[in-house]
């Protein structure tokens, strides 16, 4: 065995610099796979951590049409219902459209339901004390440079004018993947102000959050909501926040299937690439091949040679391309700012890179390391020059 690895080891290093390219262009591979593939998790991200007993209710029409403030006490006589919760998607441009990020204006207790955005008693206090006050995430405020008592001044779509805020609070999130790319405003603060420049749209909510006594009663509490308001002026929809942040990404999803689709064709290109190098060298070591058989090395012996090889090869490259995946990761994160704002390189994903770059390795060296094994004995030494 020992005799095996130097050999694979020696013919590795034989053509440095093909051999070299070849790590070169499955460290590449690997990389913009891992990427690539972050990137759909980023999709994904906040589907992923949604809390298993949150319902959001909304408009059975359409999540444009909102529904009355004064549903929320029908909604809180449920029968499994702990709390319920209110926002409206605030929806303004700060600085330029292209620094995107989801603002909500949500209602005193809305965060008392979000125990995975952590921000301390003071800070906590402090946002409900001030009416103009904000909450923004620990994403937004790195990518802006603001800090707690900075002004932040947005220009409303759907409630128009210029709106000016005061940081009170900035909050970090209960792991890695919780979404640190939202700022909060207060409910009351918006509804008294469409109270007096636009009456008819006030005292409205967008969605309703409810908590909910067990992850075993989502169902039937979400039926309830909804039979409560049936054949009424304003029907209801519940579903989990899972099913509700999935109904987001469908929108996005042919973007999403395509993203995927061009990780997996990166594989494929370079494995077809490095399938021709192993060819290569196959064909160029013919007669060595049938030197070691006349020695009497068996069949087996040739073949792994030119898998270990090609496994090798693949597995320098795939550890180099997951060890570049990080600071590449990182990298892009800061460039696309709150647009994607969970963007972590997950766990499942470092092993796929690494198995689809074992694959590789594996898928290449098959046909020319049977050819090689089969190799008649007399034909490969009349190669010999």
């Amino acid at each position: 065995m020992i005799y095996l690895a130097r050999l694979v080891l020696r013919n590795s290093l034989r053509h440095k610099l093909r051999g070299g390219l070849t790590v070169l262009g499955m460290v590449i591979a690997v990389l913009a796979f891992g990427v690539l593939q972050t990137v759909v998790g980023a999709w994904y991200a906040n589907a992923d951590q949604a809390s298993p007993t949150r319902l959001v209710t909304r408009n059975a029409i359409s999540l444009v049409f909102p529904l009355p403030l004064a549903d929320v006490a029908r909604i809180r006589s449920v029968d499994g219902v702990r709390a319920v919760a209110w926002a409206n998607w605030f929806g303004a441009i700060y600085k330029e459209p292209k620094y995107f990020f989801p603002q909500f204006a949500i209602s005193e207790n809305y965060l008392d339901l979000y125990p995975e955005f952590v921000l301390s008693v003071d800070a906590r206090r402090d946002f409900q004390r001030d009416r103009i006050g904000c909450v923004i995430g620990r994403k937004i405020a790195e990518t802006h440079g603001l800090h707690v008592g900075d002004r932040m001044t947005l220009k409303g779509t759907i409630f128009p004018g210029e709106w000016s805020f005061v940081v009170r609070a900035i909050y970090d999130g209960a792991t890695r993947r919780t979404d640190l790319g939202q700022m909060f405003i207060h409910w009351d603060y918006l509804n008294e102000t469409l109270k007096r420049t636009v009456p008819r749209r006030a005292d409205q909510v967008g969605v309703y959050v409810v908590d909910v006594a067990g992850a075993e009663r989502m169902a039937t509490v979400a039926r309830a909501i909804d039979e409560q308001f049936r054949n009424s002026a304003h029907e209801t929809l519940s579903e989990t926040e899972k099913a509700f942040q999935l109904g987001f990404v469908s929108m996005t999803e042919a973007i999403v299937v395509a993203i995927q689709l061009v990780s997996y064709l990166v594989i494929f290109i370079i494995m077809a690439v490095m399938a021709n190098t192993m060819a290569m060298t196959a064909r160029e070591r013919t007669a060595e091949y049938a030197t070691l058989k006349a020695l009497g090395f068996g069949p087996r012996f040739v073949g792994a040679l030119i898998f270990g090889e090609s496994l090798l090869l693949a597995g320098c490259g795939g550890l180099l391309g997951v060890a570049a995946t990080f600071p590449v990761a990182a990298a892009f994160s800061r460039r696309v700012g709150t647009l994607l704002p969970v963007f972590e390189v997950a766990e499942a994903t470092v092993w796929l890179q690494l198995s689809c770059a074992a694959a590789v390795g594996a898928l290449a060296a098959l046909w020319p390391a049977l050819r090689a094994a089969k190799v008649n004995v007399a034909r490969g030494l009349r190669s010999v020059a």
